[in-house]
């Protein structure tokens, strides 16, 4: 890992070569919350698929995640900050456009990104998100609640002990998430979304209770469309082989 600081927040990222000899085009992957670039693109895989594909493959640690500096305001995570973190390791990396996906709050990250400095967003890749980045403000405000619990053991709804034990799994900083959760409530307009011009894939799982639809989501893009991942849950769908083959499929195919 290596740091940089971003508007004064010390964030952690990873710039992964190419694999051969290929020219190796960027992308920019943003993880979920709970997670990091380790949970969300190490351990499944995409790094590896992504750099045997000849892709030079960059990963963030969103401020309050893995081995970035932990805030506990919840002002400090308005998404519009962390997608300026993320133009900001662009910027750190030299690199003046790429593609970018996000998954989850990544997701919305992304979005934002790509609606608010267009001319950074070549591709646009929304995993495990649909209309709720229109429709909803991420996830329940429960889920901050879950992690300012006394322990697992004390929560009963299914949603917030799924992200409890999640996080418990990651080793997270629970005050830091708590915090992410209640600043990170942005939207986007359907009138800001139609004005994303970047081609768009929107892939969600089958059995994804969370993320909302991507059908929905994709008809108010100007160029977008919807990816099914079968039989796969909101957690599950991140590492799944047809996530990764319509992902390299549309990377190759966008202008």
């Amino acid at each position: 890992m290596q740091t940089f600081l971003s508007d004064g927040v010390r964030l952690a990222y990873r710039d992964i070569p190419p694999e051969g000899d290929n020219l190796g085009e960027p992308i920019l992957l943003i993880h979920g919350f709970a997670s990091s670039h380790r949970i969300n693109w190490i351990a499944p895989g995409w790094a590896t698929t992504l750099t045997k594909a000849g892709r030079r493959t960059i990963l963030i640690d969103n401020r309050g995640h893995g081995d970035s500096e932990k805030l506990y305001d919840p002002a400090a995570y308005a998404t519009q900050s962390m997608a300026q973190d993320a133009a900001n390791l662009l910027d750190h990396l030299s690199v003046s456009r790429a593609d970018v996906m996000g998954y989850s709050m990544g997701a919305r990250i992304a979005a934002f990104l790509a609606l608010e400095q267009p001319a950074r967003v070549r591709g646009l890749i929304l995993g495990g998100l649909g209309d709720h980045l229109v429709d909803g403000v991420g996830l329940p405000l429960g889920v901050a609640d879950a992690m300012e619990a006394p322990s697992l053991a004390a929560l009963l709804d299914p949603t917030q002990r799924m992200f409890r034990a999640f996080a418990e799994q990651n080793r997270s900083d629970l005050k830091a998430l708590a915090a992410c959760i209640r600043g990170s409530r942005q939207t986007l307009t359907r009138e800001q979304v139609a004005a994303i011009a970047a081609p768009t894939l929107i892939a969600i799982g089958t059995a994804d209770t969370v993320a909302g639809d991507a059908r929905k989501l994709a008809a108010m893009f100007p160029q977008a469309r919807a990816l099914d991942i079968p039989g796969r849950d909101h957690n599950r769908a991140v590492g799944d082989k047809v996530y990764k083959e319509g992902a390299l499929e549309f990377l190759a195919a966008r202008p």
